[in-house]
C-alpha cells in the first residue's frame, strides 16, 4: 500500500491578492506617492526665494531614490519588515510636513506648504499603518520562554533603529524651518531699515544702529537673541548690524539651524558696513551667540575684514566636533556615534552641502583677537571652547561662566559682561 503524502502550496506574498494589490500596500503606495510630491514640489517645482531647482539636486534626488525603493520593496516584504518600512517613512513623511505645518501656523500656508501639509498627514497614515501591521503580524506560535524574550530584543533593536530615522527627521527639520516672522523690536535706540545682497546672491534684510565711534560690530544670528548685546554696544558708541540670516524673517534662502554656509551672510554684512560713511572699513567686529558664535570664529578663520570676535556659547555643529575629545561621553563606539553620525548626514543631504570644517581646525587660523565665553557646565558642546582656545592660542581668551546658561552670560554677570566684552573690543577696534 503506498501512502499519498499532500503538499501544500507555497503561500503568496500577504500583501498580493488575486486581481490586485491588498488594501494595506495601497495605503502604503498613496503615503509614499504624497511624500514624493512634496519633495519634487519643495526641491523644484517652488524652491525658497534665491534659489532654484539646481541648487536642490541631491536633496531632492535622493529623498526620491528611497521613496521609490521603498515602493517597489514593501509588497515584497514579510509583515514585520513592512511594518518597518511603514514606521521609517511614517516619522520621515511628519518631519517633511513639519515646515508647512509651522508656515501655516505663523504667516499663512504658501508655496510648497500645502503639498507640506498633505506630507504630515501620508506620516501619520504611515505610523498607523506600521502599528496595525505589527501587531497583526505578531508571532503567536512558540514556547513563551522565548517568545517574549524575543520580542524584547526585538522592540530594543527597534528603538535604536527609531532614534536614528527620528535623528534624520531632525536633521531634515532643521534645514528647513526658521524663525517665520521678524521679531518685536525692543532696541530702544535710532535705527535704519537695511538690505544687503550675499556673495550668492540672497537678499538680507536687518536694522542697523548707526555708529559714533567710528566703530561697527556684526551681531548675529538674527534680530531676536542679540538685541540686549546690541543695546549694551549702542550705550558705548558702536554701530550695531543685526539681520535675518538667510531662510529667516524677511531674508531669502533656506534656513540652517546649524549654519552651514551663514559665514556667507557674516561677510555679507562686514562688505555693507565697509561702504557705510560712519564706519571705519578697518574697525569692523562680530559678536555671535551659540551657531552664531561658531559661524563668527569660521569668518575670521577666512578673512582678516572681520578685526575682532566676541563669540559666545559656541559648540558643535558637525560630526567631527561631536566626536572631539572634550566630549567623552560621546566615545567613538557608542551609540552617540552613530546618532552624530545619522544628524551630520541627514542635515548634509537636506541642504545640499558638504560638512563645514572643524571649528578647531578653524580656529588655528584665526590671528584676530578673539574672546569666547563658555557656560562650561550645560550640555551643548561649550566644553569644546577650551579646545578652540587651545587651538588659536595667544589669539584668544577664554572666559567661562560656570552657573551661566546657554549664551545666558550677560544674564549671568551683567556688569563683568559689559565691562568685559566692551572692554576687548574697545581695545581691538578703538
Amino acid at each position: 500500500m503506498t501512502a499519498t503524502i499532500t503538499r501544500s502550496a507555497t503561500p503568496a506574498p500577504p500583501l498580493m491578492r488575486r486581481g490586485g494589490r491588498s488594501r494595506e500596500t495601497i495605503l502604503f503606495l498613496v503615503a509614499i506617492a504624497l511624500i514624493a510630491l512634496h519633495v519634487l514640489d519643495d526641491n523644484f517645482l517652488q524652491p525658497q526665494p534665491g534659489t532654484s531647482p539646481g541648487d536642490h539636486l541631491v536633496s531632492g534626488l535622493v529623498p526620491l531614490a528611497l521613496l521609490g525603493l521603498a515602493a517597489w520593496a514593501h509588497p515584497r516584504l514579510r509583515g514585520s519588515r513592512r511594518s518597518a518600512l511603514a514606521l521609517t517613512f511614517g516619522v520621515l513623511g511628519i518631519a517633511g510636513g513639519i515646515e508647512g505645518y509651522y508656515y501655516a501656523r505663523e504667516v499663512g500656508a504658501s508655496g510648497d506648504d500645502f503639498t507640506g501639509l498633505l506630507s504630515f498627514a501620508a506620516g501619520v497614515l504611515l505610523l498607523g499603518l506600521g502599528a496595525v501591521t505589527l501587531w497583526r503580524t505578531r508571532r503567536t506560535e512558540g514556547s513563551l520562554w522565548w517568545r517574549y524574550p524575543r520580542r524584547a530584543l526585538l522592540g530594543l533593536a527597534g528603538l535604536v533603529v527609531a532614534l536614528m530615522v527620528v535623528t534624520a527627521g531632525y536633521g531634515y527639520v532643521t534645514t528647513h524651518v526658521g524663525r517665520a516672522v521678524v521679531p518685536p523690536n525692543h532696541l530702544g535706540v535710532a535705527y535704519e531699515d537695511v538690505k544687503f545682497t550675499t556673495g550668492d546672491g540672497l537678499e538680507l534684510e536687518g536694522w542697523y544702529v548707526p555708529s559714533k565711534n567710528g566703530a561697527a560690530v556684526v551681531a548675529f544670528p538674527g534680530r531676536n537673541g542679540p538685541q540686549a548685546k546690541t543695546r549694551m554696544l549702542a550705550r558705548h558708541g558702536y554701530g550695531v548690524l543685526l539681520f535675518d540670516r538667510r531662510g529667516e524673517g524677511k531674508s531669502d534662502g533656506e534656513p540652517n539651524a546649524w549654519g552651514w554656509g551663514g559665514e556667507a551672510d557674516i561677510k555679507a554684512a562686514i562688505a555693507y558696513l565697509q561702504r557705510r560713511p560712519d564706519v571705519d572699513p578697518d574697525r569692523i567686529g562680530g559678536i555671535g551667540l551659540s551657531v552664531g558664535g561658531e559661524m563668527m570664529i569660521e569668518t575670521a578663520a577666512e578673512t582678516d575684514e572681520l578685526a575682532a570676535v566676541v563669540s559666545e556659547g559656541a559648540g558643535a555643529r558637525s560630526f567631527t566636533e561631536d566626536m572631539d575629545e572634550e566630549q567623552p561621553a560621546l566615545g567613538k563606539w557608542t551609540l552617540g556615534f552613530a546618532i552624530s553620525a545619522a544628524k551630520t548626514a541627514a542635515v548634509a543631504v537636506s541642504s545640499n552641502q558638504a560638512p563645514p570644517a572643524n571649528l578647531k581646525d578653524l580656529a588655528a587660523k584665526v590671528e584676530q583677537p578673539m574672546l569666547l565665553i563658555a557656560a562650561p557646565e550645560k550640555g551643548v558642546g561649550e566644553k569644546l571652547n577650551r579646545g578652540y582656545a587651545r587651538a588659536a592660542g595667544d589669539s584668544a581668551t577664554l572666559w567661562e561662566i560656570p552657573e551661566s546658561t546657554h549664551v545666558g552670560g550677560m544674564a549671568a554677570r551683567p556688569a563683568e559682561y559689559e565691562r568685559r566684552v566692551v572692554g576687548f573690543l574697545n581695545e581691538a577696534l578703538l
